[in-house]
């Protein structure tokens, strides 16, 4: 059964838990929802799906200015109440979170935020590069699927390898907090500014 985007945004708010996990855990229960959240808890990743039906509408908006005040950046990071906002490992998840926008420029938070046509105007490229390697058709649909999930890695905040360990994602880290806090953890939004960059 193919998994949707929409599905795993809807399992991720759900419980809380990474897009990676979320989509493992729906592809293993063929789609089913609530087998899902039930997978999820047994592995221990849906550590707020006790907090379902919670809404993650405290936070903070973190800020960074790069060295030499060319590089701005503004992250909305949510949570559930004030106490987990104010909370050390809150405040310096949302820092580590501006310095990886302003070093890796994503253009969006996770993979279900990509428009689909941005998404097939990407696999049409990569399409077509396949087959100008002369790569057999028959094998090209994998390779391209491949290659978005490079695509996601280079572009999704939460599937970027985290600038100061690229053994974890940023997906990763919000997870580790999300054991910690017990709380729902969205990053919700970001902006990113340079100087001189077009508009």
């Amino acid at each position: 059964m193919a998994i949707t985007a929409e599905d795993v945004k809807k399992l991720r708010e759900k419980t809380g838990a990474g897009m990676m996990d979320c989509k493992k855990a729906l592809q293993e229960a063929n789609g089913n929802m609530e087998e899902a959240i039930a997978s999820l808890r047994k592995h221990g990743i849906a550590v707020a799906t006790k907090r379902e039906g919670k809404t993650a509408q405290q936070g903070t908006i973190a800020t960074y200015i790069h060295a030499g005040d060319q590089i701005g950046v503004l992250v909305e990071l949510n949570c559930e109440t004030d106490f987990v906002a104010r909370t050390d490992d809150f405040k310096a998840f949302a820092r580590e979170v501006c310095m990886q926008v302003a070093a890796q420029q994503p253009k969006w938070v996770a993979p279900e935020d990509v428009p689909a046509d941005a998404v097939e105007r990407e696999k049409q490229i990569l399409r077509e590069q396949a087959l100008n390697e002369g790569k057999p058709e028959a094998i090209v649909e994998r390779m391209v699927e491949g290659r978005v999930k490079k695509f996601y890695e280079n572009y999704c905040l939460v599937n970027q390898a985290y600038i100061r360990d690229d053994s974890k994602t940023i997906g990763d880290l919000l997870n580790e907090l999300l054991a910690k806090t017990g709380e729902r953890v969205l990053v919700r939004r970001f902006v990113r500014y340079q100087v001189g960059e077009e508009l």
